[in-house]
C-alpha cells in the first residue's frame, strides 16, 4: 500500500508547482528584512558574497536532497531520509531540529509580515496601536539584545495572519497552491519593478569599500562576511519545503529534484539582484531596520513604489508563511504515523485529505509564539538547527550510498565522490556538511559571547527545547514507535 493511500494524501503537485512552493517559501523575510541588517552590522556591501557563501550552502544539500527524494519519494523531508537509512533515534533528532526551525521561522516571518503590514495600513490612515504590532519583550535599543524592555504587547497582525494561513492549509493542498502562485508572481513582480526603477537611483559610491576593513569580532571584514552568511542562510530554508510535499507530488522521483534545485537558484539569482539594487541606492549603514526596501523606496522619492512594495511584502510573506507551516504540518504527520508523537497529528479530513487537526494545532502554536514571542533574542537558533539538519540530510547520502549501494537513484549527486578504506565519501555531500560547519561556527560564538556578556537567554532556550526534546522522545516516543511495535 502507497504512503497516500495509507494515509489519504492526495497527489496534485506538478514540477511547476513545486518550484513555485519552493520560491513562495524562500523569497520573503530574507530579502525584505534580513538584508539590510546582515549589510549594516556585519558585511557591508560584500554581503554579496555573503549570498553566495549560503547559497553553496544550501545547493550542496539541495543535491543531497534532490538524491534522497529521488530514491526515497516520501513525506516527512529530513526526518523521512534519516529515518529509513539510520534508525529512530537519528531520525527524531532530525525531526525535532526542523520543528525548530519551522516553529520559529513561522514566527519570524510571522513578525516581519506584521511590520510591513503596519506600515501599509499607515499610509491608509488606520493606525495600530504600538502594544498591538509587537511581542512581548523586546531588547533594549543599542544593547544587541543582552537587556529586555518590558510590558505586555501582543502582535495581533501576526497572530491574524497565522489563522487565516492555517485555514486555507485545512481547507486543501490544490487551493493552497494557487494560492501560493498568485502570490509568488505577485511578489517577484513587485521585486522586478523595485529593480527596474531602483537601477536608475544607484550610486556606486556606496558599493565602495566593497569589503569594509574589520573593526573587531565579526563586523566586517572576511569575518564579517561569513556572519552574514549565517544570518542569510535563514532566509534560504524555505526550498527544503519541496522535499516535504513528496507524497503529494504527482511524479516524485522527478519533480521533487527539480524543484528543489530549480527554486533554489532562482532565489539566489532574485536575492542578489536586489541587494545590489539596495547596497546601490541607499548606504549600508542606514539599513539597519525591519523595512530596508522602504527605506531605499523613500530615498528614490516615489511614493506610489512604497505603496507597490509594502503590499509586495506583506502577501509575499504570507506565501513564506504558508509554505513554512505546510511543511511543520507534513514533518508532524509523518513523525505522528511513526508513533513518534501523538495520533492526533496523522488525522486526515476526509473531504479535505489534509491533517486538519494536527495543522489546526500547529498554527495555535504558531500564533501563540508569533504574538509573544521575543523573536530578535533567538532567531540564530533557527540557523543552528537548520545547519544542522542540512548536515545530516548530507552525511545520510553517504551513509546510503555505502549501506545500499544497489539502490535506484533516479537523481544522483555530481561531483563524484573517493574512497577512504572501501568507505565512499561524496564530494557534494562532504562540501555541503563543510559550509554547514562555516554556517554554525560564527552562530555558536556569538551565542558564547552573549553569555559571558550576561545574557544566557538564547543558550538557556537552545538547552531547554533540547531537554524537552529527550523526555518527549524517552517517555512518549520509545514507547509508542511503531518500530518497537
Amino acid at each position: 500500500m502507497s504512503e497516500n493511500e495509507a494515509h489519504g494524501l492526495k497527489r496534485s503537485l506538478t514540477a511547476t508547482q513545486l518550484i513555485l512552493l519552493g520560491v513562495g517559501s524562500t523569497i520573503g523575510a530574507g530579502i525584505y528584512v534580513m538584508t539590510g541588517t546582515a549589510a549594516a552590522e556585519y558585511a557591508g556591501p560584500s554581503v554579496l558574497i555573503s549570498f553566495v557563501v549560503a547559497a553553496l550552502a544550501c545547493l550542496f544539500t539541495a543535491f543531497s536532497y534532490g538524491e534522497l527524494s529521488s530514491t526515497l519519494p516520501v513525506s516527512g523531508s529530513a526526518y523521512s531520509y534519516a529515518y529509513i537509512s539510520m534508525g529512530e533515534k537519528v531520525a527524531w533528532l532530525v525531526g525535532w531540529l526542523l520543528l525548530l526551525e519551522y516553529g520559529i521561522s513561522c514566527a519570524a516571518v510571522a513578525a516581519g509580515l506584521s511590520g510591513y503590514a503596519s506600515s501599509l495600513l499607515e499610509v491608509f490612515g488606520i493606525h495600530i496601536p504600538e502594544a498591538l504590532t509587537q511581542a512581548t519583550l523586546q531588547p533594549v535599543p543599542g544593547s544587541e539584545g543582552t537587556a529586555i524592555s518590558g510590558g505586555w504587547r501582543l502582535d495581533l497582525i501576526g497572530l491574524t495572519a497565522v489563522f487565516l494561513v492555517t485555514a486555507l492549509l485545512v481547507r486543501g493542498i490544490e487551493e493552497s497552491a494557487r494560492v501560493n502562485t498568485i502570490i509568488v508572481f505577485l511578489k517577484v513582480g513587485v521585486l522586478g519593478l523595485f529593480v527596474a526603477f531602483g537601477i536608475q537611483a544607484i550610486h556606486p559610491a556606496n558599493w565602495h569599500p566593497f569589503i569594509p576593513a574589520n573593526q573587531g569580532g565579526f563586523h566586517y571584514g572576511v569575518k564579517g562576511i561569513f556572519r552574514a552568511a549565517s544570518v542569510i542562510f535563514f532566509a534560504y530554508v524555505g526550498f527544503e519545503a519541496v522535499s516535504t510535499a513528496s507524497a503529494e507530488a504527482k511524479n516524485p522521483t522527478r519533480d521533487v529534484p527539480v524543484g528543489i534545485i530549480g527554486s533554489l537558484l532562482i532565489c539566489t539569482i532574485v536575492y542578489m539582484i536586489v541587494a545590489a539594487v539596495l547596497l546601490g541606492i541607499v548606504p549600508y549603514r542606514e539599513l539597519d531596520v525591519p523595512d530596508p526596501l522602504a527605506i531605499a523606496v523613500k530615498a528614490m522619492n516615489t511614493p506610489w513604489l512604497a505603496i507597490f512594495i509594502n503590499v509586495g511584502a506583506t502577501i509575499g510573506l504570507c506565501s513564506v508563511l504558508m509554505g513554512l507551516m505546510y511543511a511543520q504540518s507534513r514533518v508532524l504527520l509523518t513523525m505522528s504515523r511513526d508513533g513518534l508523537i501523538p495520533p492526533l497529528f496523522s488525522k486526515v479530513h476526509t473531504r479535505f485529505r489534509t491533517p486538519w487537526l494536527g495543522t489546526i494545532v500547529l498554527g495555535l502554536v504558531v500564533a501563540l509564539m508569533t504574538a509573544t514571542l521575543p523573536i530578535d533574542i533567538i532567531s540564530d537558533l533557527v540557523s543552528i538547527g537548520t545547519a544542522a539538519a542540512f548536515g545530516i540530510v548530507c552525511f545520510t547520502v553517504i551513509w546510503q550510498r555505502n549501506t545500499r549501494p544497489d539502490i535506484q537513484r533516479p537523481f544522483s549527486v555530481p561531483l563524484g565522490g573517493f574512497r577512504i578504506r572501501g568507505f565512499w565519501i561524496g564530494v557534494s555531500p562532504l562540501l555541503g556538511i563543510i559550509f554547514c560547519l562555516f554556517m554554525t561556527i560564527p552562530l555558536v560564538s556569538d551565542m558564547i559571547h552573549a553569555v559571558a556578556s550576561g545574557n544566557p537567554v538564547p543558550l538557556l532556550l537552545l538547552t531547554g527545547y533540547v531537554a524537552l526534546g529527550v523526555m518527549t522522545y524517552v517517555f512518549y516516543g520509545r514507547r509508542n514507535s511503531t518500530m518497537a511495535q
